[in-house]
């Protein structure tokens, strides 16, 4: 019954960032199993993508150079995403094309790929391995030929380094089933996959994610998404068991983007004794939206590692129409609002 009761959540809970986390947990393997042939290639639109981006420190609408002139002067980028978006996916793929013209030092990191994998992700973008056999060894999602593949496939042309910066799954999954006492039994390499310093406070955070679950099947449908990264639940009494298992899936949440987090922090590199790094890339991590909006999440934990690096946030965000937007309610979001245009639904079959 519990297992009927995830598996109908994942799907929305996907739509609003957290379900790379659902889906991960499932016991009978989330997302793998899809069938997609390793022979697909990208087929999105490669011309014009319509869309806006505002700035929410200068609060008015800029133009996407304008924006990546300023990101191409920091040391790390998050890019929030909704993951069934193709126009956000055909963004991302130019952010990194216009970043690189100012930043040939790149590195791509992605929530998508897991820590156990790097080695098979290396291999192939330096030619070690076909594509076949590299994603037959990584787990991508089933959305990697059109949505994830066009940033790899860019990464190798330009020989920039790509991270598997998640946590793998199996041990996100037992700790969404048991908690986290488990860790302590690990070997030393099988630690080494997951963060080392881990915190995961009661805090707004949570109180967000609490509300996500709870709106959804699984939940007490008492919560509603808050744009401004505050809690607005309705008082009730929850089920205990219910906020037993949200503080578990919460948990695994929080061991995904400390983990995200380390990854990127330890790419970047140490810095000298002036608290200055030197000579270091520009890291662009992808993730979904719920991992980095308002600065919480994986974007939080980066900065807690790393307070002296320069860190901003996009998200990307799809809406019905681009000509009419109040970025308002939206401006504590992140650094950069990028609007794409949702796709249109299917006329119903006659």
């Amino acid at each position: 019954m519990a297992r009927r009761a995830l598996k109908s959540v994942w799907r929305p809970l996907f739509l609003v960032g957290i379900g790379g986390l659902i889906a991960g947990l499932l016991p009978w393997g989330g997302w793998q199993g899809s069938g997609f042939s390793y022979a697909q290639v990208h087929q999105g639109t490669t011309g014009y993508t319509p869309h806006r981006v505002y700035d929410t420190k200068a609060k008015r609408f800029v133009d996407l150079e304008t924006m990546l002139l300023d990101l191409s002067r920091i040391d790390m980028v998050l890019v929030g995403e909704q993951h069934d978006d193709p126009a956000s996916h055909r963004l991302e793929r130019a952010i990194l094309e216009g970043l690189a013209r100012r930043r040939p030092d790149l590195v791509v990191s992605l929530e998508m790929f897991e820590r156990d994998v790097q080695s098979h992700l290396d291999g192939y973008l330096a030619g070690r391995v076909t594509e076949e056999s590299f994603l037959a060894a990584a787990r991508p999602w089933p959305n990697y030929p059109t949505d994830y593949r066009p940033l790899v496939e860019l990464a190798k042309a330009h020989q920039w380094p790509v991270l598997a910066s998640n946590i793998p799954r199996k041990y996100a999954s037992r700790v969404s089933r048991e908690g986290d006492g488990f860790l302590a039994s690990l070997s030393q390499e099988e630690r080494g996959l997951i963060a080392r310093e881990s915190s995961c406070p009661m805090d707004d955070y949570f109180q967000r994610f609490a509300e996500a679950m709870s709106s959804h099947p699984t939940g007490n449908g008492q919560g509603q998404p808050d744009r401004e990264g505050k809690s607005k639940s309705k008082k009730s009494n929850p089920d205990p068991r219910q906020q037993a298992l949200v503080e578990r899936f919460y948990l695994a949440q929080c061991l995904k983007d400390e983990t995200m987090a380390e990854s990127i922090v330890a790419r970047f590199g140490p810095t000298n004794r002036s608290g200055e790094t030197r000579s270091q890339p520009l890291i662009v991590h992808f993730n979904g939206a719920f991992h980095s909006d308002f600065r919480l999440g994986t974007a939080s934990r980066i900065e807690r590692r790393a307070p002296q690096q320069r860190l901003k946030v996009v998200t990307l965000l799809p809406v019905a129409d681009l000509d009419q937007l109040d970025p308002k309610p939206e401006r504590k979001r992140a650094d950069y609002l990028v609007y794409t245009m949702r796709p249109r639904p299917k006329p119903a079959a006659q």
